[in-house]
């Protein structure tokens, strides 16, 4: 996928959310250990690699998901992290989404010229339950971050944020249920309270999919095609755009970027059936769901 960046690969279990990992699991039906951490050769300096003609394969405007097979604040990757800053602090023009369930490393990780926050950067704490939610957000809340978000995914439990919102400092909330081997159910009355405390706060809200097992009105759906979870998502309207998120991007010189200038993103026919539309850049046009 061309908006995923992963500077290493591999992580450690730390909580209830990774019982079920699906980086795990993936690894493993490749015969890998999904323990093994180890930087990415090819993918490392991804944001910074560009075609023949001497642009950059991503460009300006783009969001990038960062580390989705490890953690960025992962121990075992402090060696490799002020590189990987570095190549953050090189693409100003590009939004990086980064997404930790050690918070707590957090504020000894950050760069030497962070001061309060880095404009393209989108901050956001992993909770799958109340339990982590009071945990991690919290922390969350005291950390020097332009943007912050809460990502509620696999979603195990009933949560509710409402208290963490009412703060002014989260402008999002990403709602999934979980999949593969042992994947436990997501109850439909879980998404719609989280829901409906963003709508009170105006906080974008947007339910990604229902997970392998979804529960609604006591029935238990077996749900295994990934773009029938999204779609079946999107039909809930539970998801809620809530006020823009505005991400002052700039050059390399620090001059503000035209919109015009942005990377506008294209969305196939089948994309507008994806609950996942957005928060994506956009079809990748590589004609797979036409096969």
């Amino acid at each position: 996928m061309h908006d995923i960046w992963n500077p290493w690969h591999g992580c450690k279990k730390c909580s209830e959310g990774c019982q079920n990992c699906y980086m795990f699991y993936l690894d493993s039906q490749h015969g890998k250990d999904g323990g093994e951490i180890y930087r990415t050769k090819a993918g490392f300096r991804y944001p910074l690699s560009k075609d023949r003609n001497g642009q950059y394969k991503v460009k300006s405007g783009e969001m990038l998901r960062v580390c989705m097979t490890s953690d960025f604040f992962l121990e075992e990757a402090d060696k490799w992290r002020e590189e990987a800053w570095d190549i953050i602090r090189q693409r100003p023009d590009v939004k990086f989404f980064l997404l930790t369930k050690r918070p707590q490393r957090v504020a000894d990780c950050l760069p030497y010229d962070w001061g309060d926050g880095w404009e393209n950067v989108m901050f956001n704490v992993s909770c799958e339950n109340q339990k982590r939610a009071d945990e991690r957000i919290p922390v969350l809340l005291e950390l020097p971050f332009k943007h912050k978000g809460i990502m509620c995914a696999p979603m195990i439990g009933k949560i509710s944020i409402e208290k963490y919102l009412s703060s002014g400092q989260i402008e999002q909330v990403l709602c999934d249920g979980e999949n593969y081997g042992g994947a436990r159910p997501c109850h439909y009355e879980w998404v719609k309270k989280l829901s409906e405390e963003c709508r009170k706060y105006d906080v974008s809200f947007t339910f990604c999919g229902t997970g392998n097992l979804f529960v609604k009105d006591g029935k238990t759906y077996h749900i295994e095609s990934s773009s029938l979870q999204n779609e079946q998502a999107k039909k809930s309207n539970l998801s809620h755009g809530g006020k823009p998120i505005e991400f002052k991007l700039t050059d390399n010189w620090g001059f503000s970027i035209n919109k015009e200038q942005l990377y506008t993103p294209y969305f196939s026919e089948r994309c507008q059936r994806c609950a996942m539309k957005p928060i994506c850049n956009g079809c990748s046009r590589c004609n797979k769901c036409k096969k």
